[in-house]
């Protein structure tokens, strides 16, 4: 089916295609749910970043991709880190919760995460994380629509692999490394380094190991002798994500002046082609992100704009994401060991 025949089906078609084409989808090679505001979701992109905030750090993260058509992609994360910063460590938890299609074929994974931070110098800071995970995935048969029951008055599918479909549990392992300064960063990271099975049916199908890259600078813009977390700054960014045969780059900027922040990015890989015969680039979306950065909290939203040959029949995404990050009172302040990673 080639994309002018999914725009050109009614909803209830198309939600029978993508509740198939997920199925499908997931049986061949599973790929990783994404975030946009990657620098707002830092222990999914790379457990390295843990622990890397003030002391206390909540992160949630929430998307809706595709809203055009009824129950195509909701993902959900929360985490909380916490920084030991006197053992040069960093603990966290992080829930996901990801639903594709009408079958609602669900995905739900708990880590423990944790990071070892080294000094290099007085302006270089070296993390390291390692990420465990409990995964379960299952799928809910009574919201799948196949071809058999669009020509069966009686809405009854007798396609034999349904009883062969069951939920499936694994653990997962990932780990990533980080170089920071005040003004820059730059890393790694490595998940599913165990490939686990992923198969519903019972069949060979191990998820990829997912390798991502990625880095970004803050470059202030000067306004007179100001703080330096209180100007007007400008950082540029990149996420370069690459899973079994299918790649991806994020790349744009942020801009903020307290308390405001605004963001443009753009999805695909430059001179790619996704359609040698067809002349088709590879190019997602364009992402539109606001936000409001306070001291202890922050707030942003984010759109997603088709601009590949999908056109505006998805929807597009939207994504919100909320972060507290704060210290403790203490009746003693505490002396920081390592400089504080920047703020995108």
């Amino acid at each position: 089916m080639n994309i002018n025949q999914i725009k050109s089906l009614n909803k209830p078609l198309i939600v029978c295609a993508i509740s198939v084409l997920s199925l499908l989808g997931f049986e061949s090679k599973s790929q990783d749910f994404q975030f946009s505001q990657y620098h707002e979701s830092p222990l999914y992109l790379n457990p390295a970043f843990t622990g890397l905030g003030k002391m206390h750090r909540f992160t949630l993260n929430s998307r809706i991709q595709w809203p055009s058509l009824p129950r195509a992609y909701v993902t959900n994360a929360l985490a909380y880190d916490y920084n030991l910063d006197y053992l040069s460590s960093g603990f966290g938890l992080m829930f996901t919760r990801d639903v594709a299609g009408s079958g609602n074929l669900g995905n739900t994974n708990a880590s423990f995460l944790y990071s070892y931070r080294v000094a290099i110098g007085k302006k270089l800071v070296l993390s390291t994380g390692l990420q465990f995970a409990y995964n379960f995935t299952g799928l809910n048969q009574n919201g799948l629509t196949l071809g058999d029951q669009l020509l069966d008055n009686r809405g009854v599918s007798f396609d034999n692999e349904l009883a062969n479909i069951q939920n499936i549990q694994f653990f997962d392992f990932s780990g990533g490394m980080l170089l920071y300064s005040q003004m820059l960063w730059g890393g790694f990271a490595l998940h599913h380094l165990t490939q686990p099975e992923m198969s519903l049916i019972g069949d060979s199908n191990p998820l990829n190991m997912k390798i991502s890259i990625h880095g970004g600078v803050r470059i202030p813009l000067y306004r007179g002798p100001k703080k330096l977390d209180h100007i007007s700054s400008i950082a540029p960014s990149f996420v370069y994500k690459r899973q079994g045969i299918n790649d991806q780059l994020d790349v744009g900027f942020n801009w903020h002046y307290d308390p405001v922040s605004a963001g443009l990015w753009y999805r695909g890989v430059p001179f790619k082609r996704t359609d040698p015969n067809e002349g088709l680039y590879d190019r997602d979306a364009l992402v539109f992100k606001f936000g409001l950065i306070f001291p202890d909290f922050q707030a942003g939203y984010s759109y997603d704009f088709t601009i590949s040959e999908f056109g505006g029949a998805s929807g597009g995404a939207h994504e919100i994401s909320i972060i507290f990050d704060f210290e403790a009172r203490l009746k003693k302040k505490r002396k920081k060991e390592f400089i504080p990673c920047p703020t995108f």
